[in-house]
């Protein structure tokens, strides 16, 4: 029996090219040698000395260099730095945003999600299945990749276990720029499915203010009432703005 084409057939050959494929432009079938040039050595430096070696609108140019094959991509690279602020905003920037700058279209914008996604299980990768005494810093700075730069509130707990080892870390939901809708049973039920003897909540303030509302404050002592029933200990819940972060623990709130 013949096989017809299979989803697999395209994959490899996303990888064959060190670029995306080429894109007919018109009047520039041939990639100019300065930009073929400047690209060539932004490579080479990237390699020799890393991202350090970068201010962010080079490294932001590393990026569109795949989605734009045949065209100067420093002028597009520091107008998203102008718009989003700093190399995370441009990553983390809503796709709807995104798509409203001249220059931007799908190619982009799926470089800027691909480079996004890895970051944040980079950084989980760093703090999952690891006691989060000795990996604090690491497990707040993960909360700043993934949710520092959201355009609405998204609520997160991170589940550990007896030996403080984070076994999971799940959404619970996403909401407004002010609010998001949490279910302090839906929380603890979670944690006796997964054994958790211990959470952490964690969310963010689009707003770039961590100081937490009334609603926040008293949401967290319903999860906090709601586990110590059974046996769960709340350690903190974390509110996420975006440039610091506020533990309700250091700040007496819990």
């Amino acid at each position: 029996m013949t096989r017809g084409p299979h989803f697999s057939d395209s994959q490899a050959a996303l990888f064959d090219l060190d670029e995306a494929p080429v894109q007919p432009v018109p009047d520039t079938k041939v990639l100019p040698s300065y930009i073929k040039d400047h690209r060539a050595r932004l490579r080479e430096r990237f390699m020799i000395g890393g991202a350090d070696a970068l201010p962010d609108y080079e490294l932001l140019e590393l990026v569109l260099f795949r989605a734009i094959p045949r065209r100067d991509v420093k002028p597009l690279a520091r107008q998203l730095l102008s718009l989003f602020g700093d190399f995370n905003g441009v990553l983390s920037a809503p796709v709807s945003r995104l798509a409203e700058i001249k220059g931007v279209g799908d190619a982009v914008v799926t470089e800027l999600k691909i480079v996004e996604a890895a970051a944040h299980r980079l950084a989980q990768s760093k703090v999952l299945k690891k006691p989060v005494v000795s990996s604090w810093d690491a497990l707040l700075s993960y909360c700043q990749t993934a949710m520092a730069h959201g355009d609405v509130e998204q609520f997160r707990v991170l589940y550990l276990d007896r030996k403080n080892v984070l076994i999971a870390d799940e959404a619970q939901g996403k909401g407004t720029v002010d609010h998001v809708p949490v279910y302090p049973r839906e929380v603890v039920k979670r944690a006796l499915e997964l054994n958790a003897t211990a959470l952490i909540l964690v969310h963010n303030h689009p707003s770039g203010d961590p100081t937490p509302s009334g609603a926040d404050i008293e949401m967290t002592e319903q999860i906090r009432e709601a586990g110590e029933v059974l046996g769960i200990t709340l350690h903190d819940h974390l509110v996420i703005g975006k440039s610091r972060e506020l533990s309700f623990r250091a700040e007496g709130l819990l």
